[in-house]
């Protein structure tokens, strides 16, 4: 069954299905659908190193806070704050397997598809896409309707109706027109070998008729 911790809110209509764990404090809205084995409130990722060289874990105080109408994929893990809110806003929909972080925020009515990850402090606005297996990096802004190609990795603020692909993202533009190029590798590395060979053979015979 469901795993539910001390001193949370959970709204009417809301579903949990079987094996989703609710941390302690956490906020839950109403109508929202909490799918299997996700997680909602689990410790963030955070530690410090010491003059040892050991990771010493840093207490992980805030919350999550899930708003109406949301809806969370099974597996799918959402951490609390170091400190305040991990906020997912209403509308938003999380699909399997998706990792968002300590203090993250997801504005409304973001899609989120499976095996993405969005590292700490990032904040998306509304009506973002990211595609299946994004990863996004902290501490980095994603402005209202921001879409981002599957695969992609983000390392960057993107500025409202972006659209981006590629690992380091690009403008969609030029990431189709690298793409393009990547595959054609092989057959311009052949002709560099060839265009050397040929300049080599050149440069030969200008040195004999000197």
């Amino acid at each position: 069954g469901a795993v539910i911790g001390d001193d949370l809110q959970i709204g009417d209509d809301t579903v949990l299905e079987a094996n989703v764990s609710i941390g302690h404090g956490c906020v839950i809205g109403e109508k929202v659908i909490i799918h299997s084995g996700a997680v909602v409130g689990s410790d963030g990722y955070g530690y410090a190193t010491d003059s040892r060289g050991f990771h010493v874990k840093r207490p992980q105080v805030g919350i999550v806070q899930i708003d109406d109408d949301v809806e969370i994929g099974a597996n799918a893990c959402i951490d609390r704050a170091a400190y305040g809110i991990t906020r997912v806003k209403s509308g938003c929909k999380i699909d399997n397997l998706v990792q968002i972080a300590h203090n993250v925020e997801l504005g409304e009515n973001c899609l989120i598809v499976s095996q993405t990850g969005i590292s700490g402090s990032t904040t998306l606005g509304r009506n973002v896409v990211l595609g299946g297996q994004v990863g996004v990096t902290g501490h980095i802004i994603l402005e209202d309707g921001v879409m981002v190609a599957a695969q992609s990795g983000v390392h960057n603020k993107q500025k409202a109706g972006t659209t981006v692909g590629g690992s380091p993202a690009l403008p969609m533009k030029t990431y189709v027109r690298a793409a393009i190029q990547y595959g054609k590798l092989p057959q311009m590395g052949k002709e560099l070998r060839k265009l050397k060979k040929e300049v080599a053979t050149l440069q030969e015979k200008l040195e004999k008729s000197e």
